[in-house]
This record gives C-alpha cells, structure tokens and sequence, in this order.
C-alpha cells in the first residue's frame, strides 16, 4: 500500500515541472510603469493619508460664512459660470445688472458707481454682517 503510493508520488516528481520565466512589470509611472495609472496612485495615496500637519490652518476655518458666501459669490461673478441666482444678475449680453436680488439669507446689491465700476455688497439677513467688493466693467 506504501509502495504504491511511493511509486504514484515518484511519477509525478519525475513527469518535470513547468515553468515560465519572470518578468517584472513596475507598476509606478515614475518607475516605467504606465503613466495613466499615475492619477490613480495618487489619489489612492491621498486616501490612505491620515496624517495632518498640526501647524496648518485651514483657510475657511477663519472665514464667517458670509466671507464664505461672498468669496464663492465673486468668483461666479468674475468666471461667469453661475447658476440660477447669478443668471438673474446678468442681463442678455453677459454685463451685470444694477439692482437688488435676495436669497432665503442674503441680500445681494449691485450698486453702479460709474466709470464702469460695479460694487457688489452682500449683506447676511440673520446677522447684518456685509462684506463687498467691486468690478470694473470698462475693458
């Protein structure tokens, strides 16, 4: 009974082994890997990152939301990709239009100065809090 499982496991030993060589593939762009995987690698590794730098402060910790509010208000404005709130403040040919819009917390005046400047000042309902800002319209 021993023998032949003996005799069954020496065939097998000797029916040789099949074997393909080994290639190595760096998977890291900066290492030859394929560079589109590059984005990938990096967003997985800003995932997995759990450390903080104690000394650093966040830039909207120290704004009200007013400031938050007005800073987000402005760059609509100026890159003119606003929604329906800045959609009401330009008027058919893309220039903004001199008036007063509110919203459910904010006022929002556009005051013309003249000399093609506009000043925009929004104003929070819930604290009185106003924060501006002005645009010049003339190119």
């Amino acid at each position: 009974m021993y023998t032949q499982g003996f005799a069954l496991l020496l065939a097998l030993l000797a029916h040789g082994a099949q074997a393909t060589e080994l290639v190595y593939e760096p998977i890291n762009p900066s290492f030859g890997g394929n560079p589109l995987i590059g984005s990938f690698l990096l967003n997985n590794a800003q995932l997995q990152d759990d450390l903080k730098d104690p000394d650093a402060v966040d830039p909207r910790a120290s704004q009200s939301d007013l400031e938050r509010f007005n800073d987000l208000l402005q760059r609509s404005i100026l890159n003119r990709i606003a929604s329906s709130l800045s959609s009401s403040l330009f008027d058919a040919n893309g220039e903004l239009v001199p008036g007063t819009l509110e919203t459910s917390d904010f006022i929002i005046d556009i005051i013309d100065l003249g000399g093609g400047v506009l000043q925009v000042t929004t104003t929070d309902k819930t604290t009185g809090a106003t924060s501006s800002f002005q645009i010049s319209t003339a190119m």
